[in-house]
Order: C-alpha cells, then sequence, then structure tokens
C-alpha cells in the first residue's frame, strides 16, 4: 500500500498575474463576447419586432434600477456563486460533478426539516445555524453517494451525479405530499417556517439577505483551499494527471470522496438559504435549473474560485434584468431564454480560447 507523500503547497496566486498577460486576455476575450451576443441577440429582438434599444433600456433597468431590484439580482446570484466555487474545486480535480441541482434540493430538504420539526425549546440563535448546516450536511452526503457509486460500481460520474438530480427533485415532492406538506395548499408547499429560521436581511426594508455574504466567504475560502493547501494542490495535480498523481502516491479516491463532500455540502447550503432567504418555507421546484446554471458560472470563471464572484454576478443580474426586459417591452419568454443562452455560448467559447494557458 502506498501512502501519501508530504506535498508543500504552492502559491500560484499574484495580483501582476491578474493585471498583465493571461489575465488582461481573459478579460478582453469576456468583454468582447458580452458585447458580440448583445450584438447578435440586437438583431433577434429586432426580428420579433422590437426596439433592441427600449428592450436593453429595460434590461438594465430590470438588474439595476432600484435597490428592491439589485436585492433580487443578488439574491439570484447566491446560490450560483455558492454552487459553483463547489463545481470549479470538482472541475479541477478533473470530477465532472453536475449533480449541483439534486444536492441544492436535498440540502432545502435538510434545512426545512429542521426548521419544521425542531423541539418547541430550541432556543432561537441556534435554529438557523442548525438548519445551514443540516442543509450543508445532507447536499454532502448526496454528492458522497455518487462518488461512492462512481468510486466503487465504477459507474461514470456524469451520469451518477446527473441521474441523482432527478432523484432529488422528486424527493422534495415526495415530502411534500407528506411529512412536510401544508394541507390544503393549491401548491406543493410546507407550512411558513418560523420566524426565528427566516435568514436575516443584510439591509432592512429590502429583501436582500444574508446569504451574499456567505457566498463571498465561500469564493474566499475556495481560492485559499486551491491555492494554499495540500489538498488543493492535490485537486490540481489529479486535475492534471491521473497517472502522475497515482505514481507520487496520491489517493485519487479519498481526494474524490473529499472534493465531492466540499461540492455537496455549498450547494447544499446554498439550498438552505433559497429555502429560509427567499421563499420562506420549502416548495416544489424550487432548486429548479440552479445545478447547471452554476456549471455554467464555473466554466466561464474557468474554473478560478476568485472569478466565481463576478460570473454569478453577471449571471444573476442577466436574468434580473431579462424578466424585466420580458415584463417591460413584451420580449417573447422563449426569446429571453434565447439570448441567455447566447451569451452564455459568446462567453465560454472566450474562456475556451483562453484555456490553453490556464494554469495548473
Amino acid at each position: 500500500m502506498t501512502t501519501e507523500a508530504p506535498i508543500r503547497p504552492v502559491p500560484a496566486f499574484r495580483l501582476r498575474a491578474l493585471l498583465a498577460g493571461d489575465g488582461v486576455r481573459t478579460v478582453a476575450l469576456t468583454l468582447g463576447a458580452i458585447a458580440l451576443a448583445l450584438l447578435v441577440t440586437a438583431g433577434l429582438i429586432a426580428l420579433a419586432g422590437k426596439n433592441p434599444v427600449v428592450a436593453y433600456g429595460a434590461l438594465l433597468r430590470g438588474a439595476f434600477g432600484s435597490v428592491d431590484r439589485l436585492a433580487f439580482a443578488l439574491n439570484k446570484s447566491t446560490p450560483y456563486i455558492l454552487a459553483g466555487v463547489g463545481v470549479a474545486l470538482c472541475f479541477r480535480a478533473k470530477v465532472i460533478n453536475i449533480g449541483g441541482e439534486g444536492q441544492i434540493a436535498v440540502g432545502g430538504i435538510g434545512a426545512s426539516l429542521v426548521l419544521l420539526l425542531a423541539p418547541a425549546g430550541l432556543p432561537p440563535v441556534l435554529l438557523l445555524p442548525l438548519a445551514m448546516l443540516a442543509g450543508a450536511a445532507f447536499g454532502a452526503l448526496w454528492a458522497i453517494l455518487a462518488a461512492w457509486v462512481f468510486i466503487k460500481r465504477n459507474v461514470h460520474e456524469v451520469l451518477c451525479t446527473l441521474l441523482l438530480n432527478f432523484v432529488g427533485v422528486l424527493l422534495v415532492s415526495e415530502v411534500l405530499r407528506a411529512p412536510l406538506g401544508e394541507e390544503g395548499a393549491g401548491f406543493p408547499q410546507s407550512p411558513l417556517f418560523p420566524r426565528a429560521g427566516w435568514l436575516p436581511k443584510l439591509i432592512p426594508g429590502t429583501d436582500l439577505h444574508m446569504g451574499i455574504l456567505l457566498a463571498v466567504a465561500a469564493v474566499v475560502l475556495g481560492h485559499v483551499l486551491l491555492w494554499r493547501t495540500t489538498f488543493g494542490f492535490r485537486l490540481r495535480v489529479m486535475g492534471a494527471s491521473r497517472p502522475a498523481a497515482a505514481y507520487v502516491g496520491l489517493s485519487t479516491a479519498r481526494s474524490t470522496f473529499a472534493v465531492m463532500a466540499i461540492a455537496g455540502a455549498l450547494a447544499g447550503l446554498a439550498g438552505g438559504i433559497e429555502v429560509s432567504g427567499v421563499h420562506n418555507r420549502l416548495i416544489e421546484g424550487f432548486s429548479h435549473g440552479f445545478g447547471f446554471n452554476a456549471v455554467a458560472v464555473a466554466l466561464i470563471a474557468g474554473l478560478n474560485p476568485l472569478a466565481i464572484l463576478p460570473a454569478g454576478l453577471f449571471l444573476g443580474f442577466l436574468e434580473a434584468g431579462a424578466l424585466a426586459m420580458q415584463r417591460e417591452v413584451g420580449v417573447p419568454s422563449s426569446l429571453v431564454y434565447v439570448i441567455e443562452g447566447l451569451m452564455m455560448v459568446f462567453v465560454l467559447c472566450a474562456v475556451g480560447l483562453n484555456a490553453r494557458n490556464r494554469r495548473v
């Protein structure tokens, strides 16, 4: 049996790397891709019989027009950022985890179980932290299940994580039809959580909750983990060459379990934040699309945890603005999805052009 040799962490991030060379190239390509996507989608809007200038004005107002709209966009960005950090760490190790949606769903279940079934004597100050921990634990266990099937049964991780998405979403529907469902409700949902279980608002009088701060903390911790620890170095070696990792005695199975658990915990935390900070209850389909958008965010960021923050904010504000564009200008809903998709494709293509220069 081989033993893991001690590995000294290698500092990799340098400010000047962001200010020159590869960093400037990446930013320039991304901004160019966004401009090109806006140009192409302007043509589509014109073909739909709408004025592109008016439509883009509505998009900007929908994203930045008021404090409430800013709060809505930041809340939309929060689960993308949290789950995106976990996806980026997995992809760095060449572990293709696309199970964020299922992990977010079961994380919402875990948080809801604590918030709805906690003993009456539990101090309110402990209720919300326990709910968030339960959400993270449920998400981590869901991801570990996929990793176990992958490692022990040799089933490809893409298949494991993808199929468990459907199971996780169906579990939400199942618990809402039995132990957690609200009787007489016209939609599958749980009763409202107690007020002590509502995520505090960051700015009083708005809907902006404290989850965005947890997302920023996850970005910073993800960066430190990837670039300042031996575990992060192991992930990067795994991603660069599995044979090389095995040759130097790294346990790829143990690292896979660990990185999947971290990704699942972040996604589960995102689920707990979504149910307690946005809906204040568990509702059917609350995680729809979050996991796959998190994959797109991670790819736009070039699998760099620090870049997850602007990438997640970009997608959140884009979605908030697109909804306003649909309401105010009458852009068809299908065209809104086309606009979002084209922007993602153009930006991902720009990131791909620079992928060969990415550091290990």
